[in-house]
């Protein structure tokens, strides 16, 4: 089993920066076996895909309005994952989530695919 545990979230103004740490416990021997995805979710809205990174750090995956101004890297050593978020608007309102796979397979924004899940951490955007 593995614990996921997400902070750094927070109040921040529109044009702020925040990043969001997802610290990995239990099972972290090999914890750069393990493919590791952030999701948000926003009142009345479905969770939606933001960023993961391959086992290995070899790859990542970004949704697309993303791109650019959020990034996602891990620290093995420290058996964590961030995500650096830039350019914050209002819209990124939401419970961020961290999500984690032992995997060499090819990277989904799937939230099904991933079997351990963290609870959240809030992010607010003022304008």
């Amino acid at each position: 089993q593995v614990q996921l545990v997400e902070t750094g979230g927070g109040l921040v103004q529109a044009g702020g920066s925040l990043r969001l740490s997802c610290a990995a416990s239990g099972r972290t021997l090999m914890f750069n076996a393990y493919a590791v995805g952030w999701f948000r979710q926003a009142p009345g809205k479905e969770r939606e895909f933001v960023a993961a990174d391959s086992w290995g750090g070899s790859s990542t995956l970004y949704t697309d309005s993303m791109k650019g101004r959020f990034t996602i890297s891990r620290d093995n050593a420290k058996n964590t994952v961030y995500l650096q978020m830039n350019s914050l608007t209002p819209e990124d309102t939401a419970i961020y989530y961290c999500a984690a796979k032992i995997t060499t397979a090819p990277l989904t924004a799937r939230p099904s695919w991933y079997d351990y899940w963290g609870q959240g951490t809030q992010v607010t955007v003022s304008s």
